[in-house]
């Protein structure tokens, strides 16, 4: 008898660990899409503006659109230690302890061309 109570407080141990990590990793992922995505009208109504949270567009009431958040700037090492790594914001490369510098953002891949906006 000893031995099932010590089976079932183990597996209970096992298992309320297991839906506390779940729970903290539902969390972690939740904030990386916030901080990667931001909200758009699909028609463009208000031109390039965005919103934090989705909802509707005040103008045409459609349901924003997710799209990915611009980046404003990308650096990286000078001395490429880490081969084509970026970072989102300025400071140290973690291998030679240079200042990371400024680079262009890579050009979208998709092909805009062939027709004019009036």
């Amino acid at each position: 008898m000893k031995q099932i109570r010590i089976f079932l407080l183990m597996a209970i141990a096992v298992f309320s660990f297991t839906a506390v990590n779940a729970q903290s990793t539902k969390t972690k992922n939740k904030t990386v899409v916030a901080d990667t995505v931001v909200y758009q009208c699909p028609m463009k109504c208000e031109g390039d503006k965005t919103y934090a949270k989705a909802g509707k567009c005040p103008k045409c009431n459609m349901d924003l659109k997710a799209v990915p958040k611009p980046v404003a700037a990308i650096y990286q090492c000078p001395m490429k230690c880490e081969g084509d790594k970026t970072y989102n914001k300025a400071g140290k490369c973690p291998k030679c302890n240079m200042n990371l510098t400024k680079v262009q953002a890579k050009k979208s891949s998709d092909n805009h061309t062939g027709h004019n906006h009036n």
